[in-house]
């Protein structure tokens, strides 16, 4: 009988895993992919569309059922409710239609691609006052806000304190270097909803980068993006008359004046853009193979050290910090080779290649314009690397229409040609 293995998430992690564990293993194994929706949510490019004024869920949605029948990976809906990692069975109730039964599955190998809740709930006042982009549903209300509501005033953006975990306090990067603590999950969006927001507030008349004031709960926005990073950033921004707030602690709560911050500070706003903390889905808590949080505890070849053969990728890791795509796809294609290796398809020498985190990121800025990071500086490593313009810009509305057309198989060459194209061919 064939290994059977359950991919847990069908977002970018968990669809890359599964793709990839194909293409490593070919048909020696089953793999059996469950997600509570059928379609993948292309995630970065949301705002681009809320402040052109489209819907996001016309242009960003991936059917899941069709794009996995390709390699012949089964796909369940339903909503995971338990992991029981010595049984080795995942239980599930299907959620097509309300008050299906409880159903489970058994696996050989497991790869929890979740990702996590994003906790707007725990933020006193946000369903009354607040507004983001984090999906469909909350785009479509930022952008029909913007375009029939919206009367001109200040703009806060800023994000809710993110509790780390200590799944990664024996992990060492680049020679030795510790792994860092991160305040907030995910800085990438404030920046480019900052920027984007300046962009469309000039475009309407309504003012510019005066009226947006950006806050973080650390010391220092996106702290991830390296020091000189950020430096080059906060400065650009500064010149453009952006305000800043950072030491916010968190957010204590939302009103319909403002964002009160745990730090003391009160920021005067009529529209509040809010990133909450990320927390893992409920079902991982408490077990063997998580955290203090519940973000599932790897090694850097994405393998549970007391469960080898439990894997995590994508925001569902504990390792996953910041939480980025760009992160997960690496530890997608990591979990593969170390399943082809335990199946004799592949060499140690090849699959054993741990995991070097890079932030990259390309955020929107409006006007046909983005920027690009790539760094590992806050990891220990030695590149920090910003540049601003159009090429950037047309490489994250490139690279979204490649992931489509290919259906989430980018080529290996994709992102050297990006590091090309964004740091060499048109430098700024």
């Amino acid at each position: 009988m064939k290994p059977h293995i359950v991919v847990l998430g069908g977002n970018f992690a968990g669809l890359g895993s599964a793709q990839k564990i194909r293409q490593t293993c070919g048909d020696t194994v089953r793999i059996t992919v469950v997600d509570r929706k059928d379609y993948l949510l292309f995630v970065p490019n949301i705002p681009a569309e809320v402040y052109e004024d489209r819907d996001p869920s016309k242009t960003l949605s991936m059917d899941l059922r069709s794009t996995l029948a390709e390699d012949d990976i089964e796909f369940i809906q339903g909503e995971v409710k338990a992991l029981d990692v010595d049984a080795k069975r995942v239980d599930f109730v299907p959620n097509e239609r309300p008050g299906a039964a409880a159903e489970s599955l058994h696996y050989d190998y497991v790869v929890v691609a979740v990702g996590n809740r994003l906790a707007f709930d725990k933020i006193e006042g946000f369903a009354e006052h607040g507004h983001t982009c984090t999906d469909f549903y909350y785009g479509n209300k930022l952008r029909r806000y913007l375009h029939e509501e919206y009367k001109g005033g200040p703009v806060a953006i800023g994000s809710a304190r993110f509790h780390q975990g200590d799944g990664t306090k024996d992990i060492k990067l680049y020679g030795g270097h510790a792994f860092p603590s991160a305040e907030a999950a995910c800085e990438g969006p404030p920046v480019e909803t900052m920027l984007a927001t300046a962009t469309w507030l000039k475009e309407h008349g309504l003012g510019g980068p005066e009226k947006v004031t950006v806050f973080t709960p650390a010391s220092l926005i996106a702290e991830d993006a390296g020091e000189q990073v950020v430096g080059n950033l906060l400065e650009i921004a500064s010149g453009m008359g952006f305000n800043y707030v950072n030491n916010g602690k968190d957010i204590t709560r939302i009103t319909k004046e403002g964002v009160e911050l745990a730090g003391g500070q009160s920021i005067e706003a009529e529209l509040k853009i809010i990133f909450p903390d990320w927390v893992p889905h409920d079902f991982l808590k408490g077990l063997p193979i998580s955290d203090s949080e519940g973000f599932v505890v790897t090694d850097v070849t994405m393998r549970n050290p007391k469960y080898p053969n439990v894997f995590a990728a994508g925001d569902a890791a504990a390792i996953t910090v910041p939480k980025l795509g760009g992160i997960g796809h690496a530890e997608a294609e990591i979990v593969a080779k170390q399943i082809a290796k335990d199946l004799g398809r592949m060499s140690a020498a090849e699959a054993d290649k741990p995991l070097e985190p890079v932030v990259y990121c390309i955020g929107d800025m409006g006007a046909n314009q983005a920027f690009y990071i790539r760094s590992n500086s806050w990891f220990g490593g030695p590149d920090q690397v910003l540049k601003m313009g159009h090429v950037p810009f047309l490489l994250k509305m490139q690279y979204k229409n490649l992931f489509f057309k290919t259906r989430g198989k980018m080529p290996e060459w994709g992102l050297d040609a990006s590091k090309l194209l964004a740091e060499r061919v048109f430098a700024a």
